[in-house]
Order: structure tokens, then sequence, then C-alpha cells
């Protein structure tokens, strides 16, 4: 006998089906009441716009219907079915044991017996229909299935049954098919990693959030968002992107640093530069970079300075590298990754120099971007400063003396010092100070071959010797350094040093003494500085 078709069902707009009124309205909730109080023999017609799964779904659910609750559901349907059975109100206060959302929650519950691929189709859906799942529960429960399988499996072997009753939601299956990454590359850690880069950015949030809740390792997790970042931008538009982007820092962001590689999140950046990312994220990937700026390089640090700026590299992002470095490191600072930061800097430093468009004060930013003690020697930057100021002749007087005043002058070896005081690229009262500086440098050192105890406050008791004075002019110095060499006959070299020393020290407070007398005659007779500057090298020569 033919079924009555007195009733019209309009889905999205995208296909219509004639049903049965009566047998449908005994499942449904929604439908018996739109439809209970209509009577005749006029057709009705029902338009649903926004039905779950569409037309499809509205197809598998009425089945059930004409079945008389009769239907298979399964990993691959379950999130569909619920969601129709939840849109249509298909409960147990319509029809009683038979109805369609208590068959989906018992599936459910048996989830720590579905398969690798089952787990991996329910999270497929559960994307499509992520609004439904989640209040269902279903995705969570996929999600949690699956991340606690990753655990078994990265500690037991591909036959997991003899796990805990407490782990027995995610028992794997030994007896059911699995994917061919499961099969084939079950010994590695990233075995997992091609199935799971399908799902959505939203999803993955998910994933991530439920795999550092429960520990997992977060090397690997490191990994796997690395993975995911460049297997989702071979055909991701530019709006996708962003958003991958901002989702994988967001989570590299709750791991542990140790284990997200710099050279991986320098990659990230370069990425990020031809993106409109939020700034959150972006605050978070520097705040990640600055933090290992000890494991970073020259090439990775050489970036582009950002469109419409005129100097060539981004020197504005190094120096928020160098603070988050400074204000994040905490009780990690130690000397060591002081030194290799200030190593880097002097090669970074040396690199932007020539650049004729950087303002001296943002060359002078980052001469004094970490402290004095990360260096134990300036010589580095003081052939940085020689080149900037080269290219950059046309300063101020001024605004050389501020970049020179950075220089540690105590720091700088003898031969930069002697280097620095013929250098016509310098201010001439950094050549005196360079010079002055030396002399004390080495009066301190000798003091010390007598005294441990240093004792630079008295000039007078630093000139105090034990063998007789000689006659002539340098006799001090002469008789200083005599009481100086008092060390073993088998010592050669050391003695052959300190001779030599001495030998330097003389000449260099001669030539100071034969500047001081130069420069206060200079200054009498009211000559400009620029006169002075030329002639501190004949004095020199």
């Amino acid at each position: 006998m033919a079924v009555c078709c007195d009733l019209e069902a309009d889905i999205n707009g995208e296909r219509s089906f004639l049903l049965n009124k009566k047998i449908i309205c005994s499942y449904s909730g929604r439908l018996s009441k739109l439809l209970g109080k209509s009577t005749g023999v006029n057709r009705n017609k029902v338009i649903f716009h926004d039905f779950p799964g569409g037309a499809e779904n509205f197809e598998l659910m009425a089945r059930f219907c004409y079945n008389k609750g009769e239907i298979d559901v399964n990993p691959s349907n379950i999130s569909l079915l619920y969601s129709a059975a939840e849109f249509m109100e298909m409960n147990d206060s319509v029809s009683g044991n038979c109805n369609l959302l208590e068959k989906t929650k018992k599936c459910v519950e048996e989830i720590g017996y579905w398969t690798w691929p089952d787990l991996l189709v329910a999270l497929k859906h559960c994307q499509d229909l992520q609004q439904v799942a989640t209040s269902s529960g279903i995705l969570e429960k996929c999600l949690d299935s699956i991340v606690g399988r990753l655990a078994i499996t990265s500690e037991a072997s591909p036959c997991a049954s003899t796990s805990s009753p407490d782990s027995s939601g995610f028992r794997l299956s030994c007896d059911t098919r699995s994917t061919e990454s499961f099969k084939n590359s079950f010994s590695r850690a990233n075995w997992w990693f091609e199935d799971l880069s399908v799902l959505s950015p939203n999803l993955i949030e998910m994933l991530i959030k439920s795999m550092v809740s429960r520990k997992y390792n977060h090397a690997i997790i490191g990994r796997f968002l690395f993975y995911y970042q460049k297997s989702k931008f071979f055909t991701a538009s530019s709006d996708e992107k962003c958003k991958v982007l901002e989702v994988v820092i967001d989570m590299l962001y709750t791991l542990d640093p140790s284990c997200v590689p710099c050279k991986s999140l320098f990659g990230i950046l370069r990425v990020v530069l031809g993106l409109n990312i939020s700034k959150s994220s972006r605050n978070k990937l520097e705040s990640m970079i600055g933090s290992q700026m000890d494991q970073a390089t020259l090439d990775t640090l050489l970036i582009p300075s950002p469109y419409r700026m005129s100097y060539l590299y981004d020197v504005n992002l190094v120096l928020r590298f160098i603070k988050v470095f400074l204000h994040g490191g905490g009780w990690r600072l130690s000397p060591t990754r002081m030194k290799k930061v200030a190593s880097l800097m002097d090669l970074y430093i040396a690199e932007v120099a020539p650049d004729p468009l950087l303002r001296s004060s943002k060359f002078l930013a980052l001469v004094m971007a970490l402290p004095d003690s990360a260096r134990d020697c300036w010589d580095e930057l003081y052939h940085a400063m020689d080149v900037y100021l080269e290219v950059h002749a046309g300063l101020s007087e001024e605004e050389k003396l501020k970049i020179c005043c950075a220089l540690n002058y105590e720091k700088l070896s003898s031969d930069a010092c002697i280097h620095l005081s013929h250098n016509a690229n310098f201010p001439s009262k950094t050549a005196v100070q360079a010079l002055v500086s030396q002399q004390l440098k080495l009066k301190n050192f000798l003091q010390g071959t007598k005294n441990t105890k240093h004792d630079t406050d008295s000039p007078r008791k630093f000139s105090e010797t034990r063998g007789k004075a000689k006659k002539g002019e340098g006799s001090e110095q002469i008789v200083l350094y005599s009481g100086k060499l008092d060390v073993s006959a088998d010592n050669e070299n050391l003695r052959a040093h300190l001779q030599g020393m001495q030998w330097r020290v003389i000449e260099l407070e001669k030539l100071c003494k034969k500047m001081q007398n130069q420069m206060t005659k200079l200054m009498k007779s009211k000559v400009s500085t620029h006169s002075t500057a030329r002639s501190l090298p004949r004095l020199c020569s």
C-alpha cells in the first residue's frame, strides 16, 4: 500500500523531500509541535534554512524514522545523526526508548573501542559541525581519545590491550585495521603528524591544549605545530594563513621554551612579516625569540626593514629582542649567555653600521642595548663606530660625541687606543681620553704585579720604588719598572713581557705630557678644536 506523502520539507534550499507527516512527527518533537494542530487534506510544507549537515543528513534522519528507529550509528555518521537528533528534538519524550538521541549517546560511550581511522573520520565530521559537536560533548570525547592513544603509543606497543582498567577509555584495537602511517611508522614519534594535519586551526588549538594538560612531550608537540604550519600553507588563502599562524604561535607560547627551536621561530617570523596577524600573536612570537637570543645567528637577525622604512634592516625589532632577553631571562641570564649575545650584537652592529640612512640615535641604541659587563673587549664596537662615523661624516660634533661617550676606553686594546689617537673620524677629545685611559690601565696592571691590593687612589704611592732613582727624563718610570721586574730567573717569558711594557708606558707618558702641553698652548691661543684634531696625528708621529 502506498504511503501518503502529505509533508514537504525544504532543506537549506538544497533539496526538497516528500514525507509522511504521521511517521516523521512520531519521532520528531519539533515537527510535532509545528504540525500537530494542522488539519485538512492539503499538503504541509516546512522550510529549514539551517539544518545541520544539509540535505544529506536530513535524508539519513528520515531513514531512521521510516525504518522504525533502526539505523547503523557509527563513527562516520554519529556527529551528523546527533546534530539532527538535537535539531529535530528526537528524544525519549517523543518516542520513548526508540529515539535517535539515545542511540547516538550509546555509540559515543563506546569510543574507547573505536579504531584510529574511526576517530579521524569522527573528528572530520565534528569539524564540519563544530558548534553542535562541542555542545554535545562528542568533539571533546574524540579529542580525549586521540590524545590518550598518542600518550599510550609513545610508551607501549601497537597492541595496548594490556593497559590498566583506568585507561580503558583509550585502549587501542588490535584486531582492526589502521592507517598506513600507523602500521609503517609506529615507532616514530611523528607517525601521527600527517593524519592530524587535516584538522582546522580551531580543532588543532583544542587538541594541543588537551595534550599540554596531559603533559604530553612538548618537543614533539612543537615539531607537530611547525609541520602543521608548513603543510597548511600549500593551499591556504591569505586569511587562512593568518589564522593558522596565530594558532601555531599561541600554542607554541604555551610550551616549554627549551623545546621550541629558535631557528624554527625565525622561520615563522619571516613568514609573518608578509601577513597581517594579530598584535598579540606577533608579540608572543617576538617574546619567544627574544628569550632565546643567545641561540640566534647573524643571518637570522638580518631582517629587512618594514615597508616604507628607509633603513636597510629592522633595527627596532632587534632592540625589542634584546629588551625581552634582558627583562625576561631572570636567573637564566648567565654570564656565558650574555657574552654570546654581546658577540652576536657586535657582529650585527658592524653589519648595519655602513647603512647611510641609519640614524645616530638608533646606532647608539644598539651600542648601549647591553650592559657593560656583557663585553670583555670593546674593539669590535670601536671598529663599528669607526665605520659608522666615516659613512656619516656629516654628523655634528655633538652627535659624534654622544656616540663616542658610549665607548668603554678601559676595555679597548692597546692597538685600538693607538689607532683611535690617529683617527680623524673621532673627535679630538676622544683621542686624549683613550690614551689617558690606556696609561692608567697599564699602570694598574704593573702595580698588580707587585701587590695584589691595588691602590690607584694615590699616584704618589703608585710611583714609589724600592730602587734608587736614576737621573734624566723618565727616570721615575724606569725605576718603577725595575721594582716590578722581581721575577724568578726561570720565567724569562714574563720578564721579557714586563720589560716590553716598561718601554711602552714610558713612551705613552711622554706622549701624554707633550699632548697636554700642546693642548694648553692651543687653548691659550684660542685655536679651534678642528685645528687641535689636525695637530694630534703630528704629535703622535
